[in-house]
């Protein structure tokens, strides 16, 4: 077994199990290439773990996300390509992953760092190798959107959006434990869409209600006041650093967030020092229709993420929403959820610009 597996410490084995009962050998040599396993120094909380506003029980790395989206498939298809396109679907995750969506003007879609992912594959001369001897072309598996099990658009339940749901719940929030991780995935098979696609959908309409109930209030948190204002402030304190120029862009391809972080704490500006140590140690935030001055303070709108399966009950398939009125209910209140319009800081930081900074070294 290779070392990525044999330092998987055993909360993980198990969850890994439940997925794939049988790991896929032939994997790892994909997952132990240097390109997969930069991912393991980024973490799916997308900068929301190095202050103290949250306080989650683990890291919960992409690579790991990766993995078991790659163990999904694998379990639903049995298809190498499918597969393989779930292990790379994040291969081109930055460090601070959506945060560099939102440096990007990217915040309500969170797609723009996308588009490295097959220049990143082609480029690995152990990825072609092994893609070479497994007779697997690069466009068959760089762009997992190509295959609905394994991505589709919100609020369908694809491979992707099923294997953080759990995951995150499990390993960052502590929602639910491996016995309701269990319940809730042997309970999933492939069905047919209203559109005639396939996608992942539940057996059972008690589990899949219960599902929905139990994921609403974890996909709450990812456009909460408190993480678009963790994650704008990560994308100005980065771009900051670029502007700067302690940093390239090109290096969030290649460093951990540990290592960025430490490249921040250790750079020659002491503003942007002393505001990412006020960062690290903030407890709470402003929120309020108004925005405040002399603070740190931004007006972001984030990407809503929720998920509404497919269920199969006497031989029909059909939403959930669709038929139980609960389901229904719970979804238009979650849809209609208000966010703050302003969110802040109680600390004044005005990020760099390329503007202004060439204006300073010109006086």
């Amino acid at each position: 077994m290779s070392n990525y597996y044999s330092n998987l410490d055993n909360l993980r084995k198990k969850y890994f199990k439940i997925l794939s009962p049988t790991f896929p050998e032939w994997l790892l040599d994909y997952i132990d290439t240097e390109e997969m396993k930069r991912l393991s120094g980024i973490s799916m909380a997308c900068g929301t773990d190095y202050s103290k506003i949250y306080n989650y029980l683990s890291f919960n790395s992409v690579l790991e996300h990766s993995v078991g989206v790659a163990l999904i498939l694998w379990n639903f298809t049995h298809s190498k390509k499918q597969t393989l396109a779930g292990l790379f679907h994040d291969i081109a995750t930055p460090a601070f992953k959506h945060c560099i969506d939102f440096m990007n003007g990217d915040s309500e879609n969170q797609e723009s760092t996308e588009e490295r992912t097959e220049q990143i594959i082609r480029n690995s001369q152990k990825i072609m190798q092994l893609l070479n001897c497994d007779n697997i072309k690069v466009e068959e598996i760089c762009d997992y959107h190509i295959y609905p099990i394994a991505d589709n658009n919100t609020p369908k339940l694809s491979a992707d959006r099923l294997e953080y749901t759990l995951s995150n719940g499990l390993f960052l929030y502590g929602a639910w434990g491996f016995k309701e991780v269990s319940r809730y995935y042997n309970d999933i098979m492939v069905l047919k869409n209203e559109e005639g696609i396939e996608e992942l959908g539940f057996s059972t309409k008690e589990i899949c209600r219960d599902f929905l109930f139990a994921t609403l209030p974890i996909f709450a948190n990812y456009d909460s006041d408190k993480n678009r204002t963790v994650m704008q402030f990560f994308a100005d304190i980065v771009s900051s650093m670029i502007v700067k120029r302690f940093i390239s862009v090109d290096d969030l391809y290649k460093m951990s967030e540990e290592d960025v972080c430490n490249l921040i704490l250790n750079c020659d500006d002491e503003y942007l020092r002393q505001n990412f140590i006020k960062f690290q140690n903030v407890t709470n935030i402003y929120a309020g229709d108004k925005p405040i001055t002399d603070k740190y303070c931004i007006s972001v709108k984030g990407k809503k993420r929720y998920i509404v399966p497919l269920v199969q009950e006497s031989g029909k398939v059909a939403r959930i929403d669709d038929i139980d009125v609960s389901c229904k209910e719970a979804v238009r209140q979650y849809k209609n959820l208000k966010r703050s319009k302003y969110t802040g800081f109680d600390f004044e930081f005005k990020p760099y610009s390329v503007e202004n900074t060439i204006k300073d070294e010109l006086s």
